[in-house]
């Protein structure tokens, strides 16, 4: 890890809020709720999305089902991001060096990417045809939420 890096975490958790969020009985468990929410909005939209990219349901139409969930999910990833921030700055150091963490956070960029990449190609309510393509995109985007949730769940178990 970078010195940069070290620093910044450092600072974060010296924050204000870093600092209260240690000490708030139910600061801390409020965004932590917040968290989870965000992470079931995003999951709860994606895996559906994703299912129809794949193929299922192939009677719905992807633009439909797009213009409902991709906004969802886009909520969903700025309310977990946000309070993710939060939840990490109260240890921001020792969470650095974990390997569910930095995990999470790969995979988090790699399925975030990914998604901008799909809708940036393809419209943002994926108004192309039904390609190859839209099907990997959703084939690795079922592969790369679920593990991350996976692995971010495991960081409460990781030695630091």
């Amino acid at each position: 890890m970078t010195e940069l890096v070290q620093a910044g975490a450092a600072w974060l958790a010296a924050t204000d809020a870093a600092v209260w969020l240690r000490s708030a009985r139910w600061g801390y468990a409020l965004v932590s709720a917040a968290h989870v929410l965000g992470i079931a909005l995003l999951i709860g939209a994606i895996v559906p999305m994703d299912l129809r990219l794949v193929g299922l349901w192939r009677g719905v139409s992807v633009q439909a089902l797009a213009r409902v969930l991709v906004p969802v999910a886009a909520c969903g990833l700025v309310l977990a991001s946000g309070a993710g921030v939060l939840l990490f700055s109260v240890r921001a150091p020792d969470y650095l060096s974990l390997a569910p963490f930095q995990a999470k956070m790969a995979l988090v960029g790699l399925g975030t990417v990914s998604a901008l990449a799909l809708h940036l190609r393809h419209g943002l309510w994926l108004g192309s045809a039904q390609t190859r393509h839209t099907r990997l995109a959703g084939l690795l985007s079922l592969l790369v939420w679920p593990t991350a949730l996976v692995a971010g769940r495991l960081i409460a178990f990781a030695d630091g």
